[in-house]
């Protein structure tokens, strides 16, 4: 990994040095698993620089891999500052909130308890798809901490089994039966906060199904909590339109049983 070049203390002092040699970096993809084929020559310049800058401010970064530079780089459409200020955010949460590398099932046994989280399929893009229950889920009495060690814990399982070359989940909120006894705003709100914050780049899309009218009051609490990159992403489907709005994305092959597919769920703690 590149580290300050000797003499050069400033972002703008060795920009000039990273970008030489961005062409052969990107002709060297040819000769490896090309992992960074579809990026721009200036997205690998940055990628380059910004490694530098946040390797100097905390090495662990060196164990990341480009593609999750380029995840914080995209999010903050490209601007340097504000990704590495994004990605050292990260780091700093990740060895606070997840100390010994992930999360255990231990930890999560409550919310598994309740089965409202499900992994079966992939869109046609081959991203992974995940059913959430939301009428399944219900306010943990003793704080948002072991809900947030759980989403945790389930976002790291998307993202360990993907499909080399992808970097996105598909998420489908079932609605069904959900109720004011569902309802958990701080809940709601802090997966945003995680999904946003710390794994950028990693919703390909959410597909919200069977939404009840009451769901639209608590929709219009958290509706200014997301941002504009998330909101194009969700997709509230009408009931009538349920199949055929998923078989734009999906495979009926891929579909799970619940959706007429012939796929049955897997609990995430079974992935």
């Amino acid at each position: 990994m590149m580290a300050c070049p000797a003499g050069k203390s400033t972002t703008q002092d060795f920009k000039e040095d990273l970008v030489y040699g961005t062409k052969e970096l990107k002709d060297n993809l040819d000769d490896d698993d090309g992992e960074l084929k579809d990026s721009t020559e200036t997205e690998i310049t940055k990628i380059r620089l910004m490694r530098a800058i946040v390797e100097a401010r905390d090495p662990s970064s060196k164990k990341d891999d480009d593609l999750m530079i380029r995840r914080f780089l995209r999010a903050r459409d490209l601007d340097i500052e504000k990704a590495s200020t994004m990605y050292l955010k990260y780091l700093k949460w990740r060895h606070s909130f997840v100390p010994n590398g992930s999360i255990s099932l231990s930890e999560v046994l409550n919310d598994v308890a309740h089965d409202k989280m499900f992994v079966q399929g992939h869109d046609k893009s081959g991203q992974p798809i995940s059913v959430v229950f939301g009428a399944r889920h219900f306010q943990n009495k003793n704080g948002l901490d072991e809900f947030k060690r759980f989403v945790v814990y389930a976002f790291d399982k998307l993202c360990a089994r993907m499909p080399q070359g992808l970097e996105k989940f598909v998420f489908i909120a079932e609605l069904k039966g959900w109720g004011y006894s569902n309802s958990d705003v701080k809940g709601y709100i802090g997966i945003l906060s995680i999904l946003q914050d710390y794994y950028p780049e990693r919703l390909g899309k959410l597909f919200i199904v069977n939404a009840p009218y009451i769901f639209m009051k608590v929709w219009k609490i958290i509706y200014p909590f997301i941002d504009n990159k998330t909101k194009k992403k969700i997709v509230f489907v009408e009931n009538k339109k349920l199949k055929s709005t998923l078989l734009e994305d999906i495979d009926e092959s891929q579909l799970p049983e619940i959706y007429g597919g012939p796929l049955p769920l897997v609990p995430i703690q079974h992935t």
